[in-house]
């Protein structure tokens, strides 16, 4: 995978922290197709977060499809494409956080899926780079935004 996180993440804007960032070390994925890290240390103002450890993981793990699925033949009378297969990429982020005061942590996990149809690395990876450039400056953009609706609940 060309997917290669660099230590240390520049954190995105969120209400109350200043400057984030996380140093992350290797970690074991839990499949073959995957890359795993977790945080050790973290940098700037964010007060209350905590690295990762057994019980309160703070991980980002990556994978990519076990096998890549490939175009079939076009049916030989319609000359159209009967079935588009789908490859899919994950991100899932953990974070071990406490639900209740006093009571034991649970994970917390965020996902992000990619669905790319299969035979668009060839005839169109412009348009696959400008959505996930969208994709991805969106999600930086509102990232504050996202971290106060999951905290108010009010979008």
């Amino acid at each position: 995978m060309t997917v290669n996180v660099t230590s240390p993440v520049t954190g995105s804007a969120q209400t109350s922290f200043t400057s984030p960032n996380y140093s992350i070390v290797a970690d074991v994925a839990p499949t073959a197709q995957g890359r795993q890290y977790a945080v050790t240390a973290l940098g700037g103002t964010q007060v209350g977060v905590d690295i990762s450890s057994a019980s309160r993981p703070f991980t980002l793990t990556f994978t990519k499809p076990a096998v890549l699925k490939t175009l079939q033949a076009v049916d030989p009378v319609t000359g159209l494409l009967r079935n588009v297969p789908r490859n899919v990429y994950t991100f899932i982020f953990r974070k071990g956080v406490t639900p209740l005061a006093g009571q034991a942590s649970v994970i917390a996990i965020g996902r992000v899926s990619l669905e790319i149809p299969a035979g668009t690395d060839l005839a169109d990876p412009a348009n696959l780079k400008g959505m996930l450039s969208l994709m991805i400056g969106t999600l930086s953009q509102v990232s504050a935004g996202l971290g106060d609706t999951a905290i108010s609940g009010v979008m």
